[in-house]
């Protein structure tokens, strides 16, 4: 009889913690994606949106697709068992993708950043050493 009560209590907090979570990447996001793109507002901004839109799918499709227990919720503690199980699963997939994101605008970052200072080219040699 507990297993609709954890589904709710499932949802409602798997939902919560991605939004928050993708709120706090869109807010901060915005900043990193700025400088990477050179002061490109727009860019950055549409950049901004798409990852946290792909964000919300993936995290929200994977919380809909693991909804299902197989286990008998008859008691309390399995209720609580059960939902602390599911939510730390969810917490788990929302911080690798945010791990993800992470690297995501660490590659946009770098790759902007080399656009806009290439390295030197190499060093012609000075000598060369012959083989014995």
């Amino acid at each position: 009889m507990f297993v609709v009560h954890v589904y709710l209590a499932y949802l409602v907090l798997s939902i919560a913690i991605t939004v928050w979570v993708a709120r706090t990447l869109h807010q901060n996001g915005r900043a990193f994606l700025l400088d990477a793109f050179a002061g490109q507002a727009e860019l950055a901004d549409s950049v901004n949106h798409l990852l946290v839109v792909g964000f919300y799918l993936i995290n929200l499709g994977w919380t809909v697709a693991s909804l299902k227990t197989y286990y008998e919720v008859d008691t309390v503690r399995i209720a609580i068992e059960l939902l602390s199980e599911k939510i730390g699963v969810v917490l788990l997939v929302v911080a690798l993708m945010h791990f993800f994101n992470l690297y995501l605008f660490t590659r946009i970052r770098r790759r902007a950043l080399d656009r806009l200072c290439p390295a030197p080219p190499p060093i012609a040699p000075t000598h060369f050493v012959g083989a014995r």
